[in-house]
């Protein structure tokens, strides 16, 4: 199975560090995210906004990376610099995100604009440009699974 094919499972839960302090879980990863002080949190990591941009930086350079090397170019080292800003002020309000790339390396100019260009398709480029569903659910209450079956039960008895 195409590894972009399966599902990615992220879970996250409170720290107990502040008020908004999270754990992010990923496979075998384990982070922090929290809110600034400016926002009431305790900043003992990233804010959500600095997670995403984070991975749009990520997946750039990784895209980057991996055409390059397939292309045998001499890209010795590319970093992304991730700004991302809402463009009215409000939560509700559009965003913007620029990437500045920093791509070191004896490439040729025609290297280095193909490279500009391979840069927007990376994935998670292509995922925040366009509108995505987002489906939200309630986990059943511990216990509930039982009381909905023994109600269930005496109801058929």
């Amino acid at each position: 199975m195409n590894e972009h094919a399966k599902p990615t499972i992220v879970t996250v839960g409170e720290s107990g560090l502040g008020p908004y302090g999270q754990i992010v879980v990923a496979d075998r990863h384990v982070l922090s995210a929290d809110e600034g002080e400016a926002l009431g949190g305790r900043d003992t990591g990233p804010t959500p906004y600095q997670l995403l941009a984070a991975g749009l930086g990520a997946c750039t350079a990784i895209t980057v990376r991996m055409y390059a090397a397939r292309k045998e170019w001499p890209l010795e080292r590319i970093s992304v610099q991730v700004t991302h800003e809402k463009l009215d002020g409000r939560p509700s309000g559009p965003d913007k995100f620029a990437r500045l790339l920093t791509l070191e390396g004896p490439l040729s100019e025609g290297q280095r604009t193909r490279l500009l260009e391979i840069a927007n398709k990376c994935p998670v480029h292509q995922t925040l440009g366009r509108a995505n569903p987002i489906e939200t659910a309630l986990a059943p209450l511990p216990g509930a699974a039982a009381g909905q079956a023994a109600a269930e039960q005496a109801a058929a008895g």
